[in-house]
């Protein structure tokens, strides 16, 4: 027979080492892993001269924007910067306008994107105002539904325990997560107002109001809910010491729970964001540099599950507001994920197999997402080529995002995604975008 791809002279990730080989590949699959000689025929043949071969990875927490908010992204930017950054799956999150919070807004944002995304792409949704419409939202492909705890955004009122304990136990028996952004609204305000009173408008004021108190509350009162339904919980951009602790104390009672934190809650500290000021202003905020230490410790003991890029594009122009409080919060991560983590396995902190797992194994895990989690022959093609020793520079204004900021800007980092394949395709080649628009697949769960 004659397959579509071979790729040769790679060293592969697979089944929890690296290998030489070389990868067929036919109908958007894996078709075969093994020696040079073992391989089939194929249409194309791609030396990958020694370079390292990874699963694809998967970043679960990305804001891609467009609709009403197309001027800060869109569906192709978006998935530009993911496959740029090797990054071959992301899921959407639906703080959108209009937001992603019934059938019908699922569907038409799934329509629209099908034309445009260079990458596989899963949807989250807000809770809807009817909770008969949670089951219709789940059996029109959302992998996920997401609750912002500081304000409202879907149609789920979060100041009341017993209408999210009602929408949890619905969804407990559908078996979709439920990611929670866990700041307490309560709290938060509250801190706002105090703050604010005496017009305080500065970086300083904002980690005040966005205290470690204010993490820890919210996920205790949603832990307690998670008591009473038994819904998979999992919970986002974890940035606190006491925070995690809280997490860890729920898993080891058997609780259904799981968490993620990102590249800049382990990377950076309060220092960093003094020096970058607003560009680098994020929810939850940077924080103080014991906060990044036991993130990295609960990395190393398991008790993080994912990194999550937290990709949340925004113009200058927001990002620069002369009032703090109105800053746009975020920053764009899809193009410095892959390459961060890539310097801390080059500087003995990750190992290849860390990446694979907090990036590709567990999200495909805690999504359902079949056939995404590791190089293995029947699983779906994507996969990113990576040069461990190649050293460059961050730098932002050649993002293939249109946010062309990032706090990780002038950065030298050593490891770079030089090819990224889904599905078989050849998306990127070594930073350049090679595939047409509409070439990603939207995908559901399972």
């Amino acid at each position: 027979m004659i397959v579509d791809l071979v790729l040769t002279n790679a060293k592969a990730y697979t089944n929890k080492h690296v290998m030489d080989c070389s990868l067929a590949i036919n109908h958007s699959k894996i078709f075969k892993i093994g020696k040079e000689p073992i391989m089939p025929k194929a249409e194309t043949r791609i030396n990958l001269k020694n370079l390292l071969v990874l699963p694809g990875l998967i970043d679960a927490h990305v804001h891609l924007r467009d609709e009403g908010k197309a001027y800060k992204e869109d569906f192709y930017s978006g998935t530009a910067a993911a496959a740029a950054g090797g990054i071959t799956t992301v899921l959407d999150m639906p703080n959108n306008d209009p937001v992603t919070m019934s059938v019908e807004t699922l569907k038409n944002r799934m329509k629209l994107a099908e034309g445009k995304v260079l990458v596989n792409v899963g949807f989250y949704s807000e809770f809807p105002r009817s909770m008969k419409e949670i089951r219709e939202i789940v059996e029109e492909g959302a992998v996920a539904f997401k609750l912002f705890m500081v304000e409202q955004v879907g149609g789920l009122n979060i100041d009341v325990d017993h209408a999210l304990l009602e929408a949890f136990r619905i969804v407990s028996g559908l078996k979709v997560p439920v990611a929670v952004h866990a700041e307490d609204k309560t709290s938060l305000k509250k801190a706002e107002e105090e703050i604010r009173r005496p017009k305080r408008n500065d970086i300083e004021a904002f980690l005040k109001a966005h205290s470690e108190s204010v993490e820890v509350k919210a996920i205790k009162r949603l832990l307690n809910i998670v008591k009473q339904a038994n819904t998979h919980v999992h919970f986002c951009h974890i940035s606190t010491e006491n925070g995690l602790k809280v997490i860890i104390d729920g898993k080891k009672s058997g609780m259904p729970i799981t968490c993620e934190t990102t590249p800049h809650h382990l990377l950076l500290s309060v220092k960093d964001l003094r020096r970058k000021g607003t560009l680098a202003l994020t929810m939850p905020p940077i924080r103080e540099e014991h906060h990044a230490e036991a993130l990295w410790n609960g990395v190393f003991n398991g008790w993080i599950d994912i990194l999550g890029s937290d990709h949340a594009p925004h113009t200058l122009e927001e990002k620069k507001a002369k009032v703090v409080w109105d800053v746009k919060v975020g920053v764009p991560g899809l193009e410095t994920t892959l390459p961060l983590l890539l310097k801390e396995v080059n500087g003995g902190r990750l190992t290849i197999g860390d990446i694979v797992k907090l990036m590709a194994e567990k999200p495909a895990e805690i999504f359902n997402l079949k056939g995404r989690d590791s190089l293995k022959e029947g699983n779906n093609a994507d996969l990113v080529v990576v040069d461990l020793n190649r050293k460059y520079r961050v730098d932002a204004s050649k993002f293939h995002s249109k946010a062309k900021y990032s706090p990780f800007d002038g950065w030298n980092v050593e490891g770079k995604p030089v090819k990224t394949f889904v599905g078989g395709q050849l998306i990127m080649d070594e930073g350049e975008i090679v595939a047409e628009a509409g070439s990603g697949e939207i995908i559901g769960r399972g």
